[in-house]
């Protein structure tokens, strides 16, 4: 009884899947390790007793399928254990500390890296997958085993994903299309990023997914002829150059064909027009010496080649591509590598543990992840959330290069897309924070200018320049993205503290105190009643206009910090004006209703949040004024300077060449049309609204005199709201 019992039980499935692993594992590692994978399986299995899958198998099967995936890329002891591990932390009471003990401190530490944060206190799941993708990235920059884990055990999820309700099918395919396929992508893991694309085109829309699977086998059927035809003239063409080389036609996935029917809206019978071949050499030389070949068995088509081998993808791929003209007139994909290169492309970064003889090229691949790394982790240092995290990620997921050269020759790949701005940040973000314009081979050009291939590119500095929000809508990399958001985040921080330390200053200073005077002790009692860490993060808020300045100060002067503010009559009237310039920044904003300029009186406004709005005093908006404690006296530094915007409303005789000699006077009196508005028009008389920009009132009094000169206008007036 006891021999059936035995035989029954080692039917389970986790004990058909452990012998599985052994038997790989096998072919690779030692006896004592592969018996420390054992004890790993025995951990897992007692600590997933009573654990279950959705389709009913135990808990167990998932981690030692995972395992398995690993051990064909063979992967070493430490990432096979964690494997076998990876869900302990998170599904089971087994904690890091107690792995650590039983297996070791880097085991545990590449189960950590894999396990998700179960406890994040988050406002949506977009953000708790946020966490957990920025969370594995930082695990993943101490060791790129982590990922090569997490994506085995994404590609067994999938695979196992039939049981699942249709919604969360879609999500977890939608979360593996936006990261871990593109993330095996960028490591070079080619074979596991179709594998995860497919499973999830599949999960996505099952019924496409169908429809497309049979149309493809059926144009398969119909195209076996021309690709045998093509084939064998290819061989006989390289075994006439006496070239020793492998021929094979090229699956296109049913997810790339799908994505290129819909990128570029053509049917599946366009997609099918182009029959793709590899030809795989022995050595680089014989690479280039059958490209040649190519060239002359069929016509190329200009513009469509691509050297891979000597400017390599980002993530390493290498290759010659070449679209030719065949016979029929069908037009004939051609990919030639050496074998070598098929292997690095189809395992990328798993190359590693697969290759162990290729040490420079792997290396080398190495290299190349840690520093998309170290980039990712420079770029969530200065993100602020994981969200932005994630949407700096997927920036950086998709790129399809442009390679240019700095004036050194040293050569920058970058996104297709990319502009002088994302250059400048590639070589250094203090470049990008400073530059200002560019040449592109020696003719000047605008920052937002997009970069070709092979063009050289010289960026233009200066030490006053800074970023600009608008560079956000133009930018494609993210490092560049982050650089600018980063930038303005602390300095729009620092523009606030100055300012709100100018506004506390002037109310005290009318109360005959100063700040440096306040005691510690009273500062540190403030600080408490206002729920602030530090004086700075106070005079922040005051600069945004969150705390009124006037009431803080108030407060300040009163014996008792805690005591409730009394207003008297008489405050208001010793409140001195604070002086602007206009030229402040992003705190202190001219309002566009009425577009104060320098000689005008005016006065400011607090906006939360926002800093202060400065309006012109007859600016219908102003009637908001009754309320005290929200508006400020502000006046113009006699020193203003500076190109302000105004706003005048013209009338003018409808008649041609009018609007040319109104914008040519104003061009004489050295100001600037920033945009005109055609308001109302008839036959006789046309009403403009003209932005254009002035110095001061006495510039802009000029300009409106000179103007009421010229016979074709009729009206002149200023807009003030």
């Amino acid at each position: 009884m006891l021999e059936i019992a035995d035989t029954i039980e080692l039917e389970r499935p986790q004990d058909k899947l452990i012998r599985r692993l052994c038997t790989t594992l096998s072919g690779y590692l030692d006896p004592a390790q592969i018996d420390q994978c054992v004890r790993a399986y025995e951990v897992g299995a007692k600590a997933h007793e009573g654990q279950f899958r959705k389709s009913g198998e135990a808990y167990i099967c998932h981690p030692v399928s995972v395992a398995i995936s690993l051990a064909e890329m063979r992967m070493d002891v430490h990432g096979i254990m964690a494997a076998i591990l990876h869900d302990v932390i998170e599904d089971t009471p087994l904690s890091k500390k107690e792995l650590a003990a039983q297996f070791g401190a880097e085991v545990a530490e590449l189960v950590d890296g894999v396990t998700k944060l179960s406890k994040i206190d988050s406002k949506s799941q977009a953000e708790t997958q946020a966490e957990n993708v920025r969370k594995m990235f930082l695990a993943m920059a101490k060791d790129l085993r982590v990922i090569i884990v997490k994506l085995a055990d994404r590609l067994h999820n999938m695979q196992t994903l039939g049981v699942m309700p249709a919604a969360k099918k879609r999500r977890i395919a939608r979360e593996t299309l936006d990261i871990y396929a593109p993330i095996a992508n960028r490591l070079g893991m080619n074979s596991i990023r179709q594998k995860l694309e497919a499973l999830s085109f599949e999960a996505m829309y099952p019924m496409r997914h169908a429809v497309l699977n049979n149309a493809v086998k059926k144009a398969r059927g119909n195209r076996r002829k021309i690709v045998d035809i093509i084939e064998s003239t290819i061989k006989n063409r390289l075994e006439q150059a006496c070239l020793n080389c492998d021929v094979a036609g090229r699956e296109k996935n049913l997810y790339s064909i799908y994505k290129k029917m819909l990128n570029k809206k053509i049917s599946l019978a366009d997609v099918f027009d182009v029959y793709a071949f590899r030809i795989f050499c022995d050595d680089v030389d014989t690479c280039y010496r059958v490209l040649g070949v190519m060239h002359n068995l069929y016509k190329p088509i200009p513009g469509r080649f691509k050297d891979y081998i000597a400017l390599p993808k980002a993530n390493g791929y290498q290759s010659l591509h070449s679209i030719l003209m065949g016979p029929y007139g069908v037009p004939i994909e051609v990919q030639i590598r050496t074998h070598e290169m098929h292997r690095m492309s189809e395992s990328g970064i798993a190359a590693h543990w697969l290759y162990k003889s290729d040490d420079d090229k792997i290396e080398k691949f190495q290299d190349r992840a840690n520093e998309w790394l170290r980039d990712l982790l420079e770029i969530q240092k200065s993100a602020g959330d994981s969200l932005e995290f994630i949407d700096n990620l997927k920036v950086d997921l998709f790129p399809q290069e442009v390679f240019v050269f700095t004036p050194q020759g040293a050569i920058i790949k970058l996104p297709r897309g990319a502009t002088i701005i994302d250059f400048a940040y590639a070589v250094h973000t203090d470049v990008g924070n400073a530059c200002v314009s560019a040449r592109i081979d020696k003719q000047l050009v605008p920052l937002q200018t997009k970069l070709e291939n092979g063009v050289t590119v010289e960026v233009i500095t200066a030490s006053w320049a800074r970023p600009n929000p608008l560079w956000l809508n133009y930018v494609v990399t993210a490092k560049a993205r982050s650089g600018i958001r980063n930038y303005l985040k602390h300095f729009k921080q620092q523009e606030a503290i100055n300012l709100g330390r100018r506004l506390l200053e002037k109310e005290l200073q009318a109360m005959h105190l100063h700040l440096e005077n306040i005691s510690k002790d009273k500062i540190q009692a403030l600080l408490q009643v206002m729920s602030k860490q530090s004086l700075d993060e106070l005079l922040e808020d005051i600069g945004l206009g969150n705390k009124m300045p006037f009431l803080v100060a108030k407060r300040i002067a009163q014996d008792d910090i805690n005591a409730t503010i009394k207003l008297d009559d008489g405050d208001q009237a010793q409140r001195k004006p604070l002086i602007i310039k206009g030229t402040e920044g992003m705190i202190i904003t001219l309002a566009k209703c009425c577009r104060p300029i320098p000689g005008d009186s005016i006065i400011g406004y607090f906006n939360p949040g926002k800093g202060i709005v400065v309006h012109h005093h007859e600016c219908r908006n102003s009637a908001i004024r009754k309320k005290q404690t929200n508006w400020l006296d502000v006046e113009w530094s006699q020193d203003a300077a500076g190109d302000f915007p105004v706003e005048i409303r013209i009338e003018i005789l409808n008649q041609r060449g009018s609007l040319a000699t109104v914008a040519s006077t104003i061009s004489e009196q050295n100001s600037n049309i920033e945009n005109v508005t055609v308001v109302d028009q008839d036959d006789r008389i046309s009403v403009d609204l003209i932005t254009l920009t002035v110095k001061d009132r006495v510039h802009l009094a000029k300009i409106m005199r000179r103007l009421k000169e010229l016979s074709i206008v009729l009206k002149i007036t200023r807009v003030k709201a």
